[in-house]
C-alpha cells in the first residue's frame, strides 16, 4: 500500500538529524567440520585445509584438523574454493558458498578417498555477498551517539531510527507495544509487560541498542511492534581493568510559561550529576566484574496546561506542575567461570533502587481565571526496589556454534508508593492520601538449544514463568474528596506461561529462508477484594501459535530483498488491569480494567537494502493488523466533572507504512544520516462500557491519520581526536486514544575529546537547543473534550568524563 503524506505534513519534513548506524554487519563467520576416511569412517588427524577465493583462487585462509579430525576456519561471507589434503589420500576440492544468517556453519564431514589420483582444481566463479544482516535488526552503539551521552537510556534512544518516545514510553514505528529487554532478559527494572523505568535507567550503563523490528520464535511472543534489547557493558579481558565516569548536567533554563495564580515556583536550572563505575577482573577461567552507576536529577517533570469543555457550556481551566527529585542507582555483579573449552557457568545479580519525590501542584479556574475552584497539592513519596538473580550454563559442543544454554532467573521488586495531599477548596481545607504497597517475584526457566548446520541453523527451546503481583492500595479521603473510599483493598495479579519453540534457518547463494513457530499457554488471573464496589475477579487463558517467517533474495553483491510475516500479541499488565483509582492528576483519574483480554497482531514487512563502497540505503514497508486493541478511555458520570479513564479493548487497528534509511560518508571528517518514517494509523469504530464507577457507554467514531517522523544527522570528526554531532528531529501529528498530539521538534548537538593517549574522554552536549519541544494534545469524549499542553523540561545541558584502564 502506498502511504501519501499531506502537504503541510511533506513541507515540514526539512533538515533534522539523527545518529544512523549501518545494519548490524556480520564480520566473520566461523566454519567447522570433521575430516575422515571416507571407506573406514575414521578420523584423519593433521589434514591440511586451505581456503582461496572462488575468482581468482587467491589464498584466504588455512588450518589443519586436531587429533580427533575437527577443524574451524573464521572467513567472511562470501564464495570460496575449500581444499583439504593428506598424505596417502586424494586431494578433496569443494566450492563452497559462506553466507551471513547465522555466524556459524558446520560443513559436517568431509570424507578422503585413499590412493586416487590427483584432481584438477576446481575454480568456481562469483563476487563476495556485500550484504549483511537479515535485515530484522539494527545495531546502535550508546557510545557514539554524542547528543545524548551522560542522560537516560530513554533520551539516548529518541534519536535512533524508527524510534520516537512519548509519556516516558519508546515506540517502534509509532507503536508503543515493545518488549524492552536488558541483556535478552525481561526485568523488573523495564518492565515484564508494559515498559517502565527508561525515562531514568542511566545510559552510562548500556555498551549498544539492539532495535529488532521482525523478533524470532525465540523470542518471547509479546510486543507487537518489535524489541529493544539494551545490552549492558561488560569487559572479560585478562587482568584488571575497567572504566570510571561522571557527568553533570543542567535543566529547566528558563520559564517557557507562566504559572497559573497562586501556586509554588517551577523547577528551574535543575542540577544533574551521574557517577558511574564497571569493573573486571580475569585470571584464566575465572572473571569477575562489577557495574554501579547513580543517577541522580531534579526535574521539572510535568508542566501541563489544560483546557476543560463540558456540554453544558462549562469551561476549567487547570495546570498540573510536578518539581522532582529522582535518584536511580543500579547495579550489577558475578561471575564467569570458564569451566573448561566446553562447559561455562555465570552467575549474576542485578539491584536497582528508584527514589522519587513529586512536590506537586495543581490548581482549577473558570474560564477566565477570576474564579479559584480548587488547588490539589501533593507530595509523592515513591521508592522502586528490584533485585535479580540469575545462573546461566552453557555447554559448547566441539562444533563451533554448537551449543545448550540453561537459565533460571528469580526477581522480586517492590513498589512502595505514597500520595499526600491538600485539597483546597474555597470554604475549607481537606487533608487526603493513599498508600499502595505491590510486591512482584517472577521466577524464568530456560532452555535452548543451538546446532549450525551445513546450509543453516537450527534453534529450539522452551521457557517457563510464574508470576504474581499481591498488591495493596489504602485510601485516607477528607470532607468532600475525590478519593473513593470504596474502591481500595486488595487484588493478586497471578501469571503463569509455559512455551516451547523451534526456528529453522535455511541458506544458499542467492536465498535465505527461515520458519519459526512460538506456542504459549498463558493461565491469568486477577483475584480481587470481594468489598470492591465495582469490579470482581476475572483472568483468561489461552493456547496460542506464533510463527514467524522470513525470505529473503540477493540480487546481486550489493542488493538484497526480505519479507517477513509475524504474529504477535500484547497481554494486558497488571497495571493495565489494576483496580485502583490513580489520583496523580485530582479530576483526570486513570483506573485499570480486570476484564481486559490480550491484543492480537499479524503484521507484514518486504525490507531492502542497497551498499556501496561508503554508504547504503535501506527501506521497508509494512503493515499491522490488531484485533482488541489495548488503550483507554475516557468519559464522566452523570454531571460530575471528574473524567474516568479506563483501560479497554478497542476493535481493530491498523497502520501501514513506510521507513528509509540514507547513510553516506561524504569524506573521512564529515558522514550523513537521514531516516525517514511514514505511517497511517486507523483504529476502527467501537464501543465499550466502562464500568467504573458506575456503567457508562462510549462510542467512537473510526479514527484515522498520515502521520511519521523524520530524523536527520550530521557527524564530524576534527583533528586530535574530537568529534561533532549535530541532531534534528521532526515528529508528526499522530493518533493517540480519543484524539491527537501535536507536532514537534528538537535539535540537539554534541562533541566529545579523547585524551590521556585515547583512554580519556570529555564530552559536552545541548538537548533541545532550541526549547522547541512541547507536548500538544487534544481530546474528545461523548460529553466533553480538552486541550493540553506541556512544557515539561527538555532544554538539558550536561559535561561529562570518562576513563578507561
Amino acid at each position: 500500500m502506498t502511504i501519501m503524506m499531506k502537504n503541510n505534513f511533506v513541507l515540514g519534513l526539512l533538515f533534522f538529524l539523527l545518529p544512523a548506524a549501518l545494519l548490524a554487519q556480520k564480520s566473520s563467520v566461523t566454519l567447522s567440520g570433521i575430516v575422515k576416511d571416507k571407506a573406514s569412517q575414521e578420523a584423519l588427524s593433521f589434514a591440511v585445509l586451505t581456503i582461496k577465493k572462488a575468482s581468482d583462487s587467491a589464498f584466504v585462509s588455512g588450518t589443519i584438523t586436531d587429533e580427533e579430525g575437527l577443524f574451524r576456519i573464521a572467513l567472511k561471507p562470501g564464495d570460496y574454493v575449500l581444499e583439504a589434503t593428506q598424505i596417502g589420500y586424494k586431494p578433496y576440492v569443494e566450492a563452497l558458498f559462506v553466507g551471513s544468517s547465522s555466524d556459524y556453519l558446520n560443513l559436517g564431514i568431509i570424507g578422503m578417498e585413499e590412493n586416487a589420483v590427483q584432481l584438477k582444481e576446481v575454480l568456481i566463479t562469483g563476487q563476495q555477498d556485500a550484504v549483511s544482516g537479515k535485515m530484522d535488526k539494527k545495531t546502535y552503539s550508546v557510545e557514539d551517539n554524542l547528543s545524548q551521552n551522560g542522560g537516560s537510556v530513554l533520551q539516548a534512544m529518541q534519536n535512533l531510527p524508527g524510534v520516537t518516545t512519548q509519556d516516558g514510553q519508546v515506540q517502534l514505528r509509532g507503536n508503543k507495544q515493545v518488549m524492552v529487554l536488558i541483556d535478552g532478559k525481561q526485568t523488573a527494572i523495564t518492565g515484564f509487560g508494559n515498559q517502565n523505568g527508561l525515562d531514568n535507567f542511566p545510559a552510562s550503563v548500556v555498551e549498544k541498542i539492539e532495535i529488532i523490528n521482525n523478533p524470532s520464535a525465540k523470542y518471547d511472543a509479546n510486543g507487537n511492534a518489535g524489541i529493544i534489547n539494551i545490552i549492558l557493558k561488560k569487559e572479560e579481558q585478562q587482568g584488571f581493568n575497567g572504566t570510571v565516569g561522571l557527568g553533570i548536567g543542567l535543566g529547566a533554563l528558563w520559564v517557557r510559561r507562566e504559572n497559573l495564580p497562586g501556586i509554588r515556583p517551577q523547577y528551574q536550572a535543575t542540577p544533574k550529576l551521574n557517577p558511574s563505575i564497571a569493573l573486571n577482573y580475569r585470571k584464566k577461567k575465572v572473571n569477575f566484574f562489577l557495574q554501579a552507576d547513580n543517577l541522580y536529577t531534579q526535574t521539572l517533570n510535568k508542566n501541563e496546561f489544560v483546557t476543560r469543555t463540558y456540554q453544558d457550556g462549562t469551561v476549567i481551566q487547570q495546570q498540573l506542575k510536578r518539581n522532582r527529585n529522582t535518584n536511580f542507582f543500579t547495579s550489577k555483579a558475578g561471575v564467569d567461570w570458564f569451566i573448561n573449552d566446553n562447559n561455562s557457568l555465570t552467575l549474576s545479580g542485578l539491584f536497582s533502587q528508584e527514589i522519587i519525590m513529586d512536590r506537586g501542584d495543581q490548581p482549577f479556574y473558570n474560564n477566565d481565571l477570576s474564579e479559584k475552584l480548587r488547588l490539589w497539592q501533593f507530595l509523592e513519596d515513591e521508592v522502586l526496589t528490584a533485585a535479580m538473580a540469575s545462573a546461566a550454563y552453557e555447554h559448547r559442543f566441539k562444533e563451533p556454534g554448537h551449543k545448550l544454554n540453561i537459565g533460571l532467573t528469580y526477581t522480586f521488586d517492590r513498589e512502595d508508593e505514597k500520595y499526600f495531599f491538600d485539597n483546597f477548596l474555597p470554604t475549607y481545607t481537606g487533608k487526603e492520601s493513599f498508600m499502595l504497597i505491590a510486591d512482584q517475584q517472577v521466577a524464568d526457566f530456560n532452555l535452548d538449544y543451538t546446532r549450525p548446520l551445513r546450509h543453516g541453523l537450527l534453534e529450539t527451546g522452551l521457557k517457563f514463568r510464574r508470576r504474581t503481583i499481591p498488591t495493596d492500595m489504602q485510601f485516607v479521603p477528607g470532607i468532600n474528596s475525590p478519593l473513593d473510599p470504596d474502591a481500595d483493598g486488595k487484588a493478586t495479579y497471578k501469571e503463569t506461561i509455559p512455551a516451547v519453540y523451534g526456528n529453522y534457518t535455511f541458506e544458499i547463494k542467492r536465498l535465505e529462508a527461515e520458519l519459526g513457530l512460538r506456542i504459549e499457554y498463558v493461565d491469568l488471573t486477577y483475584e480481587v477484594d470481594p468489598n470492591h464496589n465495582t469490579y470482581s475477579s476475572d483472568g483468561y487463558n489461552y493456547f496460542q501459535p506464533f510463527p514467524n517467517a522470513r525470505i529473503t533474495y540477493k540480487l546481486n553483491d550489493k542488493n538484497k530483498l526480505s519479507a517477513f510475516y509475524n504474529r504477535r500479541v500484547d497481554r494486558p499488565d497488571e497495571v493495565d488491569i489494576r483496580i485502583f483509582p490513580k489520583y496523580d492528576d485530582a479530576e483526570i483519574i486513570k483506573v485499570g480494567n480486570p476484564a481486559l483480554s490480550p491484543q492480537f497482531t499479524n503484521s507484514l514487512e518486504l525490507g531492502y537494502k542497497n551498499i556501496w563502497d561508503k554508504g547504503y540505503f535501506y527501506a521497508a514497508a509494512y503493515h499491522r493488523i490488531s484485533k482488541g486493541t489495548i488503550t483507554r478511555i475516557a468519559s464522566t458520570v452523570g454531571s460530575s466533572k471528574l473524567i474516568y479513564n479506563i483501560s479497554q479493548n478497542a476493535g481493530k487497528s491498523y497502520q501501514t507504512g513506510v521507513e528509509m534509511i540514507f547513510s553516506q560518508d561524504f569524506s573521512e571528517n564529515f558522514s550523513l544520516n537521514l531516516n525517514i518514517n511514514a505511517y497511517h494509523n486507523q483504529i476502527d469504530s467501537f464501543s465499550v462500557l466502562n464500568q467504573y464507577p458506575i456503567p457508562t457507554l462510549y462510542h467512537a467514531a473510526q479514527q484515522e491519520i498520515f502521520s511519521g517522523n523524520l530524523k536527520l544527522n550530521a557527524i564530524f570528526h576534527f583533528a586530535g581526536q574530537l568529534d561533532a554531532q549535530l541532531s534534528a528531529i521532526y515528529l508528526a501529528p499522530d493518533i493517540i486514544p480519543q484524539g491527537t498530539i501535536g507536532s514537534r521538534f528538537s535539535l540537539d548537538m554534541g562533541i566529545k575529546k579523547g585524551i590521556q593517549q585515547g583512554k580519556g574522554e570529555l564530552f559536552f552536549n545541548a538537548k533541545d537547543l532550541l526549547n522547541t519541544m512541547v507536548i500538544r494534545k487534544s481530546i474528545e469524549g461523548n460529553t466533553f473534550s480538552y486541550t493540553s499542553v506541556d512544557y515539561y523540561e527538555t532544554q538539558v545541558l550536561r559535561l561529562g568524563y570518562g576513563y578507561k584502564f
